[in-house]
């Protein structure tokens, strides 16, 4: 049986996931192939809530070539690159049964990936360019293209090539996703395949076009040309229903603003190099609480909208520093949904996976006591729903009864 894992936020489900779903069966050459998607849960990469819930975004995976959805927990889906991509990578090979996995990438030469996955950056030159007051991302990438450059790894004409494909997010990533497949010793077991982007398909596009409407008749036809026929039915029947709301992000912004003025910053998770007083500094001197006025107040060169997104996400979830310093492997695998090939799955991983498989909170309970490090990372990631549930207009406390999505 071919398992072909892959990562994902779904935030929301357009058709480049659809894409990146045939192209990983047309890969592995077996139209059959398990696919089985690692999601993040209520919190994305880049620090904020997604837009819709879990379970929608689970089952719009489902509808449209998915067969199994996992939840990445909240501590390495709203995370730097690296520990995004460990705790994913991990969780894929805890499961047991996964024997590929498959990623896009922005460039159109996977070579290109590998060599940046496999080059440590020249730590002076990342020194320097934070002191000289770059962010850490834009001082990784420098390090990295000097390194290469120096050793003379790559002929000087592709240098453009290499900054451009360290300036694209999704192959940062998928270079992550190498060095974290090589560091846990996967590398023996997964195939790789690298698929380079469909042009047209973006996340934020459809972001921006799903957080400038607010009912469901005015969303339906801006959004209809990026999202998938299947996906687009489950996200407008579970607003029609009011399964959920569209995001309030003003109320998201003011309980951010409260909580920045009622806690002391300096323990919460990416809150240091100064960053807890930049933060508290400037939400003392906010005049207009709402959510465009707080992300404009942030802008910085000194620190990315992700690293702040994500402690002041840490924040709203009770995430500490200390947590992520000692906190490096997913306790358990969390099963968010499955179709019918996907329950055969289910019942082979259950032999074989090398983590607890949780299907609803309850099961998590049972390993409370024996496992105290699962209980800490598992409550954090209900923290995480409770959070974004309150903007979501979801009822508190409704995911202690939820079970996994199931679909034909």
């Amino acid at each position: 049986m071919r398992v072909i894992g892959i990562i994902a936020e779904f935030n929301p489900f357009h058709k480049g996931h659809e894409y990146l779903i045939q192209r990983a069966r047309e890969e592995v050459n077996d139209p059959r192939a398990i696919v089985m998607a690692v999601m993040s849960g209520p919190f994305v990469q880049r620090g904020t809530p997604s837009i819709l819930p879990k379970n929608i975004r689970a089952k719009q995976a489902l509808m449209c070539g998915a067969d199994v959805v996992i939840e990445l927990p909240f501590t390495f889906a709203c995370a730097p690159s690296e520990r995004f991509a460990a705790g994913a990578v991990e969780t894929l090979y805890r499961t047991g049964v996964v024997t590929d996995i498959a990623f896009g990438i922005d460039s159109e030469d996977p070579d290109l990936i590998r060599l940046i996955a496999e080059t440590d950056p020249a730590d002076d030159v990342v020194r320097k360019c934070l002191s000289d007051g770059m962010s850490y991302p834009a001082a990784r990438a420098e390090g990295i293209v000097s390194k290469v450059m120096s050793e003379g790894t790559v002929d000087p004409s592709r240098e453009t090539a290499l900054r451009n494909a360290l300036r694209q997010p999704n192959s940062i990533l998928a270079a992550d996703y190498l060095r974290a497949i090589r560091d846990i010793g996967a590398d023996t077991r997964f195939k790789v395949h690298m698929v380079p982007r469909k042009e047209g398909y973006s996340a934020t596009s459809s972001r921006e076009i799903y957080l400038a409407h607010d009912s469901v008749s005015s969303l339906c036809d801006p959004i209809s040309d990026l999202i998938p026929d299947k996906a687009l039915a489950v996200m407008l029947s579970g607003l029609s229903c009011r399964k959920y709301s569209f995001p309030d992000t003003d109320l998201f912004a003011s309980d951010l603003i409260n909580d920045v003025r009622r806690f002391d910053l300096s323990s919460i998770a990416y809150m240091s190099d100064g960053l807890d007083g930049f933060i508290s500094n400037t939400f003392a001197s906010l005049r207009e609480q709402d959510y465009k006025n707080l992300r404009r107040s942030l802008q910085t060169k000194h620190f990315t909208m992700p690293r702040i997104g994500r402690a002041l996400s840490s924040l709203a979830v009770g995430q500490k520093e200390d947590y992520i310093k000692e906190e490096k492997h997913p306790r358990f695998i969390r099963i968010l949904g499955f179709n019918r090939e996907g329950r055969y799955c289910l019942k082979i991983m259950g032999k074989c996976a090398r983590l607890p498989i949780l299907s609803n909170c309850s099961d998590a309970k049972e390993h409370y006591a024996s496992d105290p490090a699962l209980k800490e990372q598992f409550l954090l990631d209900i923290n995480a729903q409770e959070v974004q549930g309150r903007y979501l207009s979801i009822i508190p406390g409704s995911q202690w009864s939820d079970s996994p999505i199931q679909t034909k």
